[in-house]
């Protein structure tokens, strides 16, 4: 069968039969850019194409390493080595052919973040694990038009029913939300707007031998800190469900 054969309406049949063709258009129509496609970020993409949404940017500059594979989307024995926001977008394609996601192969930091104009989009996810590209994210994040939806830690939990949503300055228990608080307060440049942050407020510790660095990873970066598929996939598809769930609320 041809691409030509999968209209959009056969593929997000039961979506449209859910919340409604109004509502569906909506979905269909909303530009949605997300930073970081990891073991968070990569569930959120795939959450965000299965039910409509066809305009979707992905930024990250990670390869695929063998330590992502317990927990992200596009981490596979095949694919160990290759451009995560390439293998993404070529999944996203094989589920909705009609989709235009744009695959940003870079970094989100201080030298690259004037390159995005975040009020040319509807949402901005948030997946980052940077402490200091994190928080430049939030402060240009909001200050644009956008609606800024954002990953708290999702390491060193095991237990899903801990996972909520909170506005971020009402997080408890999650060292990152901490950090980057003290950060907003220390250079005393706050967020313009409140956001949703997905979060933990469970945290055990590391089992295993901290001094195994078997886990390597790209850019310097060592898998220091254990973490779970189906924590990180919640969390992503939290964050994907709060998109949704705004579009919902606001049409009529």
């Amino acid at each position: 069968m041809s691409e030509t054969s999968f209209s959009y309406g056969d593929i997000f049949n039961r979506v449209n039969r859910l919340v409604g063709t109004g509502t569906m258009e909506h979905i269909r129509h909303c530009r949605i850019i997300i930073f970081g496609v990891g073991g968070v970020g990569s569930w959120t993409v795939e959450s965000l194409v299965r039910s409509g949404v066809q305009h979707i940017t992905i930024v990250d500059a990670d390869c695929v390493a063998t330590s992502n594979i317990n927990r992200q989307l596009p981490a596979l024995t095949t694919t160990v080595g290759k451009s995560k926001v390439e293998v993404l977008r070529q999944r996203m394609l094989d589920i909705n052919p009609q989709a235009e996601i744009e695959a940003i192969n870079m970094l989100y930091t201080a030298d690259t973040a004037s390159q995005f104009c975040l009020s040319d989009y509807d949402y901005v996810v948030d997946a980052i694990d940077s402490l200091s590209d994190k928080a430049l994210l939030i402060t240009e994040a909001t200050k644009s038009t956008a609606r800024l939806v954002s990953s708290m830690g999702a390491a060193l939990k095991m237990d899903p029913t801990r996972i909520s949503v909170a506005e971020f300055w009402k997080v408890k228990g999650c060292p990152l939300a901490a950090a980057l608080r003290r950060k907003f307060k220390k250079s005393g440049i706050m967020p313009r707007k409140k956001f949703r942050c997905v979060y933990s407020d469970e945290l055990i510790a590391n089992r295993g031998d901290d001094t195994d660095r078997s886990g390597a990873m790209t850019f310097g970066k060592v898998a220091i800190n254990g973490a779970l598929c189906h924590i990180t996939a919640i969390f992503g598809f939290t964050l994907a469900g709060l998109i949704l769930n705004d579009i919902y609320k606001t049409i009529r």
